[in-house]
């Protein structure tokens, strides 16, 4: 059990070391991490299906390979998570969905595919709200996800389940994905790190929309730098997808490790669109200073984000017609209310509202390339409350607004979507009562090398990553319900 323990709190990076020394198998990070998952997961909720002897499988087969360990791509062997919106080839995927609570696909993501051929190995699926609908993990498949630091609170979604199994130790890397924030909310909640990387990135497919740029997947891990490798092991071209891109010559845990600060860094408290918790601005605006230490300017700014949050909701809407529209037409009454509404406010769409928002996010990126000839990074809050209290299923209020529904209070997230850029949530600090706060560094669109290693400086000013992983921790029955 001390071996295990040992193993689990290392870095993916340093545990990849030592697969390529062979000294550690395969097979014995397999078994560290299921010895892991059976003694924590419990209180949390997050490792809702695994795969056990499907890992040790793979595990088995890499072991008896008699190439040499570096042939075993970027990962080596490397157990990790796959959320389970994602499908993993002869593994219970849901969604989250009464509607798919017994189905196994028969072919795995695209995403997943890569991860394999580079070794990685699933070893189970992480918990995700319906369908991905909605910034706190819950369905009713498989229950709450709960924040390890406090569970009386939540874990923030869509990729709560990956972000939990990160901060207990139970894998090294997982994956997530990131509409409106998907992935940055739950690294915020959670005190973990994620990367929404620019559209094509990462590859996607076979099934979704081809042509979208809002819903991308992406890593999620303990350090920057594990970050950068798992991108690694994620990145490159497939005829599947029109929009991917090509990996770079130079790797992103490369980038990560060259440790470059930025010059010139703007910070926006709110990015002039949302209210944002008093302790999370404050700790947001020390944690971007600190910059300072590294020689670089920091100053207050942000491009104009006005009638962006609007029109990011006029797009997500047309997506959920898109993309759900045929189970809307079947399957309505097993349908979660947030996924209904979505889908019937894109139905109730007029093209003129549909215009007006390509076009507003048209000028979003000219205004986005002009801000970037400036500055090097933006940075702003991941998420504009601390997690809270596991009952409320969205956030309604924060400083004495009120949000009308379960989208408006991501728009700290959902404008940088709109913005086609890289964001990278990486941890700010705590509150006074001890919640998670996390910090989205935004770079050039296509910048994830740049990004990465600059949030790598960061992150060792800040020194909060050695703070993970964690036993989960119980949390107090009074936690605040308001922001």
């Amino acid at each position: 059990m001390a071996e295990n323990d040992e193993l689990i709190r290392l870095t993916a990076c340093a545990a990849v070391a030592l697969l390529r020394r062979r000294e550690v198998t395969p097979l014995e990070l397999v078994e560290a991490s299921l010895t892991r998952i059976e003694a924590v997961d419990g209180p949390v909720n997050a490792m809702v299906t695994r795969c056990a002897e499907r890992a040790r499988d793979q595990a088995r087969r890499i072991m008896a390979s008699p190439a040499p360990s570096h042939d075993f791509g970027w990962l080596g062997g490397l157990p990790l998570a796959v959320k389970d919106l994602n499908d993993l080839a002869g593994v219970r995927t849901t969604y989250g969905s009464p509607i798919f609570a017994d189905h196994v696909p028969v072919r795995s993501d695209i995403m997943v595919e890569r991860l394999e051929s580079h070794g990685g190995i699933p070893i189970g699926k992480s918990n995700t709200p319906e369908f991905g609908a909605g910034a706190n993990t819950f369905n009713e498949v498989f229950g709450d996800t709960l924040n390890p630091w406090n569970t009386t609170l939540n874990a923030g979604g869509s990729s709560g389940g990956s972000a939990v199994a990160l901060a207990t130790g139970q894998v090294w890397l997982a994956t997530g994905s990131d509409l409106g924030g998907s992935l940055r909310t739950p690294a915020s909640f959670c005190s973990v790190v994620g990367l929404r990387p620019s559209p094509g990135r990462v590859a996607s497919g076979p099934d979704g929309i081809k042509f979208d740029t809002l819903s991308v997947n992406g890593p999620m891990a303990r350090t920057v730098e594990d970050i950068g490798l798992m991108l690694d092991a994620m990145a490159g071209w497939d005829i599947g997808d029109p929009l991917s891109l090509e990996a770079p010559a130079i790797g992103f845990r490369e980038s990560a490790r060259r440790r470059q600060a930025p010059k010139r860094i703007a910070f926006s408290p709110d990015l002039g669109v949302s209210p944002v918790n008093r302790e999370t601005r404050a700790l947001c605006e020390a944690a971007a200073r600190r910059f300072e230490a590294a020689g670089c300017i920091v100053e207050e700014a942000c491009p104009d984000f006005s009638g962006v949050p609007e029109a990011f909701q006029t797009l997500r809407a047309l997506g959920y017609v898109a993309g759900m529209r045929e189970l809307y037409e079947t399957k309505r009454a097993l349908l979660k209310p947030d996924v209904i509404w979505n889908i019937e406010r894109g139905r109730a769409l007029d093209a003129e509202t549909i215009a007006t928002a390509l076009l507003r996010r048209s000028r979003l990126y000219d205004d986005i390339a002009a801000f970037f000839s400036r500055y090097d990074l933006l940075l702003a809050p991941a998420a504009c409350t601390p997690p809270l209290d596991i009952k409320q299923r969205w956030v309604r209020e924060v400083e004495g607004h009120v949000f009308e529904n379960y989208v408006e209070w991501l728009r700290l997230a959902s404008v940088v979507t709109m913005a086609s850029c890289p964001s990278l949530a990486i941890p700010a600090g705590f509150t006074a009562d001890g919640r998670p706060v996390g910090l989205q560094l935004v770079g050039r669109p296509r910048g994830e090398a740049a990004l990465l290693s600059a949030g790598a400086v960061l992150e060792d000013l800040l020194g909060l990553s050695s703070l993970v992983p964690i036993e989960p921790r119980p949390g107090s029955a009074d936690v605040l319900v308001r922001s």
